[in-house]
């Protein structure tokens, strides 16, 4: 691959997304001066393109873990059938075989709260673009919560809310014959709803964010169910606000990485008929996801 020379360009005007060119991925080792500057871009920025890149699976995944651990995702069905770290979205069927999960992340969320320990970093790859838009849509949480009016900020400083991923989960071919409240029992088995502070702290730019969404919050500790609905929202209408939205359209041969500490986001809806496939790996960093809670190893 023709490399231009190396260069950031950082977003502007406090908006989020900064950009990288000049740079074959396969070319970095993990001592390299420039996966160091793509790990700062990355908190600088929230998001990073990096543009021009023609990787394989393999190659994926290997610059994933020069940056960081990648994920296995807890459920199988969503695993690239030679690489489980990346996380398959997809409306395209192989050789007749279904592979990966369609219509995923069409609500606004970030990547496992559901869970003890969420995610650090997301990495998109899209594989085949649909002919309209494909699009990210991206919340700033840092920034909503700056803006948060006085009634609001005083119900999330200091809460600690609870979430929950059982709404989100995708019925596999293995589920056949189960009932609702068997499954229902069995994703709260595997991932039980789990608590995190309402505001974090980013434990490397020390920048508090709300974090919470409507796609995996259920609630403020110890309020009331009514409470909680009001509550609820009116956080939700406050945050999902137009003027909160970033939308960042895929083009061919972006690597896109965001870190979810700050960045709600959601997937845009497909036309009827339009194809789709995109290469997810979940990336954990060196840090805590939070200041406060504790960093497990998450080597596979």
């Amino acid at each position: 691959m023709k490399t231009e020379i190396f260069e950031i360009r950082d977003a502007k005007n406090g908006e989020i997304g900064g950009e990288i060119s000049g740079l074959d991925l396969r070319s970095l080792t993990p001592e390299s001066a420039e996966l160091e500057e793509i790990r700062a871009a990355i908190y600088r920025n929230k998001l990073i393109v990096i543009r021009n890149q023609e990787l394989t699976p393999a190659e994926y995944v290997d610059f994933t873990r020069k940056l960081g651990t990648p994920q296995v995702y807890f459920q199988d069905n969503y695993h690239h059938p030679d690489f489980p770290e990346i996380f398959v979205s997809s409306n395209v069927n192989e050789e007749g075989k279904k592979v990966g999960v369609a219509g995923t992340g069409h609500y606004w969320h970030t990547d496992c709260q559901f869970q003890q320990q969420p995610l650090s970093l997301t990495s998109i790859s899209p594989v085949v673009i649909p002919q309209s838009v494909r699009a990210t849509y991206y919340i700033d949480m840092a920034k909503v919560y700056r803006a948060l009016p006085d009634e609001l900020k005083i119900l999330v400083d200091g809460s600690t809310m609870i979430h929950g991923g059982n709404n989100r989960y995708k019925v596999q071919p293995s589920d056949v014959d189960k009932s609702l409240q068997q499954l229902i029992d069995y994703m709260n088995e595997i991932v039980p709803p789990v608590k995190h502070p309402a505001v974090i702290t980013h434990p490397v730019t020390k920048e508090k964010a709300l974090y919470m969404s409507s796609g995996f919050t259920m609630g403020i500790e110890g309020l009331t169910y009514e409470e909680n609905q009001k509550a609820m929202r009116a956080l939700f209408d406050f945050t999902e606000r137009e003027e909160h939205v970033h939308m960042h359209s895929w083009d061919k041969g972006d690597i896109i990485i965001w870190d979810n500490r700050f960045l709600l986001h959601k997937s845009s809806q497909l036309p009827p008929g339009e194809k789709s496939k995109s290469y997810r790996i979940g990336i954990y960093d060196a840090y805590p996801f939070y200041i406060g809670i504790k960093n497990e190893n998450h080597e596979n």
